[in-house]
């Protein structure tokens, strides 16, 4: 039985990044590297469609809010933080840890934040120096509409922080068309590499706040990591392997097109939603703001999550993701992003139509 991995993260790897992996290492602060690591990062850019500094540290993308927030910010600033899933919810929770208030707008999980949502906060607290939105929420399958949403951030002149975790190299990103501030992704997503990669955008408003930024940082310090990235090194030993299979992702993604990517994750998207709601299935997303990349399914008549993903697995070899928090057992999570065509989803929702159909 052919294995068809269906989690929204990590995902699959291609052969090809695996491949690259096997490289033979090299010193990390010698001429070879030194090419290789300054045309990485000038790729990285053009996928997000972006002049400004991409840095990549070693870690989980869950480091890119840590990052936003000493870096950009300073102890006791405000922000507003939009939380409609999980991962905007853990936002959230990050800067307040490290000890700045954040003022948490909060619709229910599969909503979707209107830009009239975000103004009417706004407006609340005038003294909010930074809005923390999340493009695409995997644990609800809803994409924001994050170029509206920093409009209005523009508007009240505030830095724009984005998770763009599981959108960046799945769903349309413009960083620099969108002027936002800081965006910040992983590669264990629509990336197609293994996790260990923390991708960040960062523009010249977050550098002019970088400047006035009183907390104490030294491992996720963007400074040095912005000079001396430009000298194609890094402060510490990057995870050379790592950075080898995320260039030949981005190559891989730039050999395909980025526009194609992106119409192909959308086909997906839509052979996925298709082929659940022809099952009498209902999703968690709010209409017309379903995401590209993972598809959130909501359990018929009281049926475990949790027993169904186990089922796909041993009975399809198909494995998805059941739900967090209190969606735990109450929904699965279908991942369609990275290395992945309409043959696999084909598969996936045979095998959930013979479990749930």
């Amino acid at each position: 039985m052919k294995s068809n991995f269906r989690l929204p993260g990590p995902t699959a790897v291609p052969p090809q990044v695996y491949d690259a992996m096997q490289r033979e290492m090299v010193p990390h602060r010698g001429a070879e590297f030194v090419a290789f690591y300054r045309s990485m990062l000038e790729r990285l850019q053009r996928i997000h469609k972006t002049e400004s500094d991409v840095l990549v540290w070693p870690g989980s993308g869950s480091a890119g809010w840590e990052i936003a927030i000493t870096n950009f910010l300073s102890p006791g600033d405000e922000t507003v933080a939009l939380v409609a899933g999980e991962f905007g919810d853990r936002f959230a929770l990050v800067a307040g840890k490290l000890g700045v208030v954040a003022h948490r707008v909060e619709l229910p999980w599969g909503s979707a934040f209107h830009p009239e949502i975000l103004a009417t906060a706004l407006g609340a607290h005038p003294g909010a120096k930074a809005v923390c939105l999340t493009h695409n929420e995997t644990s609800t399958g809803v994409t924001h509409p994050i170029g509206e949403l920093a409009a209005v951030a523009r508007e009240r002149v505030m830095l724009t922080f984005v998770d763009g975790v599981s959108s960046v190299a799945g769903i349309p990103v413009d960083f620099d068309g969108w002027d936002i501030d800081y965006m910040m992704s992983g590669s264990q997503k629509a990336w197609m590499c293994p996790p260990g990669v923390t991708i960040a955008a960062i523009g010249p408003r977050a550098w002019d706040a970088y400047e006035r930024s009183t907390f104490p940082k030294f491992f996720w310090d963007a400074g040095p990591m912005r000079e001396m990235s430009a000298q194609g090194i890094t402060p510490t030993t990057p995870p050379v392997s790592l950075d080898y299979a995320l260039d030949t992702a981005a190559q891989m993604i730039e050999a395909e097109g980025l526009e194609h990517v992106f119409a192909r994750h959308a086909d997906l998207g839509a052979q996925t939603r298709a082929g659940i709601e022809a099952l009498g299935l209902e999703l968690v997303a709010e209409p017309g703001f379903e995401s590209n990349t993972v598809t959130a399914v909501q359990m018929p008549g009281g049926l475990s999550a949790k027993l169904a993903a186990q089922r796909l697995l041993d009975e399809h070899g198909v494995t998805v993701a059941t739900g967090q928090s209190h969606l735990a057992d109450r929904i699965i999570r279908i991942g369609h992003m990275g290395w992945v065509d309409s043959e696999d989803m084909d598969n996936c929702l045979a095998a959930v139509k013979a479990v749930l159909g």
